[in-house]
């Protein structure tokens, strides 16, 4: 039995699949302990793990208006705005973060850490050597790879890899920018943080903390992510982490999908669905004349919540996913991560709709693996999702990308690969007390 923590940052697409992990570790008989935010201790209990929380400066809810939470976020525009959330959301509560988790390897000694990539703790945790003074690292991908590479853009720009001598000269001019206009305050901020910990400065962005941990561990295939010639030896491809999208009970209307037209399955998440006008009202408006069957999800919100339903759509509050996607010819998403790749499983063409989080990210994913189309806009027109919607559906090229990533990850074996990968780090390590571990980041210059 191996002693397992799992750290995230309280945000629903992060702590969401690994909730996933956290049961596979715990159903096999190890010690799980999942450091987040307070209002998950339900749903990670449920898992068989023990909840620890965060402390009040690192823990939030993501379904407040950040503006809320910070007012001087809403006179902020553009790259400010930007460094602004990252440093206030992710980078500041990385002491704390990292604070709670030696606190929690010292009263009960971990054998493993396993992070989300956002959780900055981690980059932090990262000044001690391996071994005695802490447990090997495992990023685990529940975002598209964020690691930086001279063959990819920067992170959150929602570019496509260009090939050659000029993609990369591309690249690196964009990479300048990006550091002399939005990343200054941030790598300030973390050097002081490192330096206070470790006295010694950062020996690598902050941001780019995933490339030096023990493991990478990316929940897709390499079909969905952009090659890197640079990519770091520790990184792995598990395939999508298995999910409970089928706990739903089938709506009435369910035998409508019979196959007589063809299924649009609609969905904003379970969290950026407040605003019904940013994707599902234009795609009501777009489709509506059509020949085809609307499957909307709302994502826990009432139906009654929705705006009026033309006569070729149908609603339910959750879905059940393991019997839907196979009878769906399009799905329709704001460009959550887990999402996508569900739906991949099932080799069903995306259309995504997304420019803020990680979503420019992902949508630049469904365009480049050629398993969809993307449109950049959270607000996009009924007839650009109409125009999409309808180039998915009578191209079958869409259809045959999805297929064959569906088949890719059809040979993967998703959180038994990450068990794998850990257990195998565990194994590996040095028992407690023979010998330190050297610091691999000892005299680097940062």
């Amino acid at each position: 039995m191996s002693s397992i923590l799992i750290a995230a940052v309280p945000i629903h697409g992060h702590v969401t699949p690994l909730l996933a992990v956290a049961q596979h570790f715990a159903e096999r008989g190890d010690r799980v302990r999942f450091l987040t935010g307070s209002r998950f201790a339900r749903a990670i209990e449920a898992t068989g793990a023990e909840h620890l929380p965060l402390p009040a400066e690192a823990d939030f809810d993501d379904r407040q208006d950040w503006n809320q939470t910070f007012p001087e976020r809403a006179a902020l525009k553009g790259t400010k705005a930007i460094a602004h959330d990252i440093e206030q959301i992710f980078v500041r509560p990385g002491l704390a973060q990292h604070d709670t988790a030696m606190a929690a390897h010292a009263a009960e000694p971990a054998d493993a850490v396993l992070t989300d990539p956002a959780f900055i703790g981690g980059a932090f945790l990262l000044g001690h050597p391996p071994g005695v003074r802490r447990p090997p690292i495992v990023m685990c991908g529940i975002t598209p790879l964020p690691i930086s590479s001279r063959d990819t853009a920067p992170f959150g720009m929602g570019l496509t890899p260009l090939r050659g001598p000029f993609g990369r000269l591309r690249n690196t001019a964009l990479a300048m920018i990006t550091d002399r206009l939005v990343f200054p305050p941030i790598e300030r901020i973390a050097e002081q943080i490192f330096h206070q910990l470790h006295g010694r400065s950062i020996p690598f962005a902050v941001l780019d903390w995933p490339r030096y941990a023990e493991a990478i561990v990316q929940f897709t295939v390499p079909e969905f992510e952009y090659p890197r010639s640079d990519a770091p030896a520790t990184l792995h491809f598990a395939g999508p982490i298995s999910a409970s999208g089928s706990q739903a009970p089938l709506p009435a209307w369910w035998h409508e999908l019979d196959g007589s037209r063809p299924v649009v399955h609609l969905t904003q998440g379970t969290i950026a669905n407040h605003d019904y006008g940013q994707l599902i009202k234009p795609a009501l408006d777009g489709l509506a004349d059509d020949n085809v069957l609307i499957a909307i999800a709302t994502g826990g919100r009432p139906v009654e919540s929705l705006p009026p339903l033309p006569a070729n759509a149908r609603a339910a509050e959750f879905l059940p996913y393991d019997d839907l996607l196979p009878k769906t010819d399009v799905f329709v998403t704001n460009g959550g991560y887990g999402g996508v790749q569900y739906a991949l499983r099932y080799g069903v063409p995306i259309v995504a709709a997304g420019s803020h989080e990680d979503k420019p990210e992902v949508i630049a994913r469904v365009a480049w693996s050629g398993v969809g189309r993307r449109i950049r806009t959270e607000t996009p027109t009924p007839a650009a999702l109409r125009r999409a919607i309808r180039s998915v559906l009578d191209d079958h090229r869409y259809r045959g990308a999805a297929l064959r990533v569906a088949e890719h990850m059809a040979a993967t074996r998703g959180v038994h690969r990450l068990a794998e990968i850990v257990d195998s780090l565990i194994a590996d390590l040095r028992p407690p007390g023979l010998m330190q571990q050297p610091d691999p980041f000892r005299g680097a210059v940062g």
